[in-house]
């Protein structure tokens, strides 16, 4: 249906979407109205389109699909318009005595003559103008509004043009479509290049050939690569937009000009990077090696000549400590203590049950006891937490430790933090858990933040999956050889009972697994059919599982290699919620898209968000602590929806409570399967993985290693034998073109 009224008020407007709830009045009638119209105001003029809904406590509304803003057709509305506070300054009275002025020719009046304005008592030249200019602004942003509209752009992301642009969108949309792309977060090179061949723009613009290469090198990094080989480059390039690699080749060296792209020659190959993620890699290089050459590892020049003297100092010291924690530890582990006392920085690595937990507990022993100030970070909450749990001591996740401050740097892709070069963090020593996790990007900020003098201490298993984001750090960092490195290949007598951590260590050495089930903690169940794999998987889930782990089904997780497929993500999901949270009348839901959220619904975030807020309430329901930004991989669950207001609240795993409205519920996805890459970081009670077949690309060595590793307590592997032993074999992980290694040896004149 098709109305025309005008707003009389709005009741209610959520911020970050523009969902807005308000009264319009047509006819004499007044009319709920729901949806996205984050720019109208009171006193509007609306043509609006859209379909009469019955709320179950609101009763009849309009959801609004489209409107258009009109002008006021006559001069009682233009008096309610003016009077009804969208332009400041001008109250019910005042635009009374403008209208009664001019009657019908008041806007134009306003927009073309505004010094006649001054002819009413009250109002100034500077008032006068004033009016003006508000009028102009927004009849500005409504035309344009309208005007990007018929190219396919949503209200918020127009509004988000007109800001970055004003008056000159007009001639950018003509002349370069593409630049929205390089500009405007949330418009990418697709909806560029759309926009360009509805305006008629040729297929080998240069505009278009340059946005293109840049977004195959963005499309690159998804896949964690910080460049592709100039042939990789022009052909994936060429295949995208149809065009040959000789015409895409001339942009190369135009681009580079532009300061957008650094082609370097390594090894007879000659790379292309991005310049953000060059300039990322070099400044990491750069910033490690001050932090390194910082230390001062010999107080006094005395003790510079008696190294030895010095180190066996620090020996008795460690010595001391592990009588006084009643400790043992094994030459590899008094080696990374002394490691990372006489370097600023230091690596330590190892797989489960290899003891860097007990080396990380006596390094920050041997710390604190010197009097130095100790920070602990991982990359998720979870991590977080089981640093915290393992070694005492409060662990942040790094996003709170740099003081995320929700700002979004000139791209609009990555969040600034208050700690940086310019505000460092205050501590002597920084430790930073899960490090196979981190990628070029967080790396970066952590380092800024990081003063030279201040050791840095990064602990990982190198063997794990490489980050979800961009880069291979940890492997990087310990391949440059350029700092020092323990890699702990003990495992401990108690770790040497649990399967899961003997099978491991089997994996990463190419050994077969003895799967006869004589384990407690390691469990196969020989499965060829996948409706037999939902229904076992669901009876382990609801009825075998929690009492022999001792754990709620919420706590046991589902780890699947792939998104895709009968035993991909999306299908286990759809069918655990089904079993796991079924429908019930006294549970709100909500369905978006293909996905139906429910309350009590397991979720995770799937993107980093820097400006969503969270808080922590007590039971009582007061807000106890409060803060920004969720990230990809943060699990909770829903808690509560609001369907007349359009929101849903998710409480994380640390009590963080974050309120979606429903346009960004592109953000969350059902979380009761995920994939093992995903994964990276926690560790769950009690594990199942369903293991039937997959490509050979995905399936390898790398990725069992990795969800085997996530299993605490209990871990069962539904499939196929022979695919275990394939993936066992199979040494192929996907190669990462990145330059962290390289950056370091030049930065440290290694050739």
């Amino acid at each position: 249906m098709e109305i025309t009224g005008y707003v009389d008020h709005i009741i209610y407007r959520k911020p970050e979407n523009g969902y807005t709830v308000f009264i319009l009045v047509s006819e004499g009638d007044e009319i709920t109205c729901v949806g996205n119209l984050a720019q109208i105001d009171q006193g509007d003029n609306l043509l609006i389109e859209g379909e009469e809904t019955a709320h179950a406590i609101y009763g009849s509304q309009i959801k609004v699909t489209s409107y258009r803003i009109v002008p006021p057709g006559d001069a009682d509305s233009m008096e309610r318009y003016l009077g009804s506070g969208a332009i400041k300054g001008v109250g019910q009275a005042l635009a009374k005595r403008i209208v009664k002025k001019f009657g019908a020719d008041t806007f134009r009046i306003i927009e073309e003559e505004p010094e006649r304005l001054v002819e009413i008592k009250g109002i100034s030249e500077r008032i006068a103008r004033e009016i003006s200019q508000q009028m102009d602004e927004k009849k500005g942003m409504r035309e344009a509004m309208i005007f990007l509209q018929q190219y396919g752009i949503s209200n918020a992301l127009a509004v988000k043009i007109y800001d970055t642009y004003g008056a000159k969108i007009y001639q950018i949309m003509k002349e370069n479509p593409y630049q929205l792309a390089e500009d405007i977060h949330g418009i990418g090179f697709k909806m560029a290049d759309e926009i360009a061949a509805k305006i008629g723009i040729r297929t080998d613009s240069d505009f278009r050939i340059r946005s293109g290469i840049l977004y195959t090198l963005l499309l690159a990094s998804t896949e964690g690569h910080l460049y592709l080989p100039k042939e990789i480059l022009l052909r994936n390039t060429s295949i995208m937009l149809q065009i040959p690699p000789e015409v895409i080749e001339v942009q190369l060296s135009n681009l580079a000009m532009d300061k957008k792209l650094v082609i370097k020659t390594e090894e007879d190959r000659v790379c292309v990077y991005a310049s953000t993620y060059y300039y990322a890699e070099l400044n990491c290089a750069k910033m490690l090696t001050e932090i390194n050459s910082a230390v001062d590892y010999f107080p006094t020049e005395e003790e510079r000549m008696q190294e030895q003297e010095f180190r066996e100092r620090i020996q008795k010291k460690i010595e001391k400590i592990e009588r006084n924690l009643q400790l043992e530890l094994d030459e590899l582990q008094k080696q990374a203590v002394m490691e990372s006392v006489l370097h600023g920085v230091f690596l330590l690595t190892g797989g489960p049950g290899t003891g860097k937990t007990t080396t990380i507990n006596m390094i920050i022993r041997y710390f604190e006891q010197e009097g130095l100030d100790i920070f602990l970070a991982a990359p998720t909450g979870r991590a977080a937490k089981r640093m915290t749990e393992a070694t005492g001591f409060e662990a942040r996740t790094i996003h709170r430790l740099l003081e995320l401050n929700g700002g979004l740097e000139e791209d609009g892709r990555r969040a600034s933090f208050t700690r940086n070069q310019d505000n460092p963090l205050e501590a002597d020593v920084v430790i930073i858990d899960e490090m196979s996790m981190v990628d070029i990007h967080l790396f970066q900020a952590l380092l800024k933040a990081i003063a030279p003098g201040t050791r840095l201490i990064l602990v990982g298993d190198v063997n794990q999956l490489p980050s979800v984001g961009p880069g291979q750090v940890l492997q990087d960092l310990i391949s440059s050889e350029a700092f020092s490195v323990v890699s702990l290949q003990k495992i401990f007598r108690q770790a040497k009972d649990s399967d899961i951590v003997v099978n491991a260590h089997k994996i990463h050495g190419g050994e077969s697994l003895n799967l006869d089930n004589k384990s407690k903690d390691f469990f196969f169940l020989e499965r060829g059919d996948v409706n037999v794999i939902y229904k076992h998987m669901i009876q382990l889930i609801q009825e075998k599982l929690p009492p022999y782990c001792n754990v709620s089904p919420f706590e046991i997780q589902v780890l699947t290699p792939m998104r895709k497929g009968s035993l991909g993500v999306q299908s286990l999901n759809g069918i655990l919620q089904k079993y796991l949270n079924p429908e019930a009348k006294e549970k709100e839901e909500y369905i978006y898209g293909d996905t139906i959220f429910r309350e009590g619904d397991k979720v995770m975030q799937i993107r980093n968000n820097y400006q969503l807020e969270w808080e922590i309430v007590s039971k009582y329901n007061i807000p106890i602590d409060k803060g920004i930004g969720v990230f990809n991989g943060d699990m909770g669950i829903v808690k509560e929806i609001f369907n007349y207001n359009q929101t849903l609240v998710v409480e994380f795993d640390d009590m963080r409570r974050v309120t979606y409205a429903f346009s960004n519920l592109d953000e969350l996805e059902l979380a009761y399967a995920i994939t093992i890459h995903k994964s990276q970081g926690s560790e769950y009670p009690a594990v199942i993985m369903p293991l039937l077949s997959g490509p050979k690309q995905l399936f390898n060595r790398n990725l069992l290693y990795t969800g085997v590793t996530r299993a605490r307590n209990c871990l069962t592997i539904l499939g196929s034998k022979e695919t275990i032993g394939e993936m066992v074999s199979n040494n192929n992980q996907n190669m990462r073109y990145t330059g962290l290694k390289k950056r370091i040896r030049e930065v440290k004149g290694f050739f």
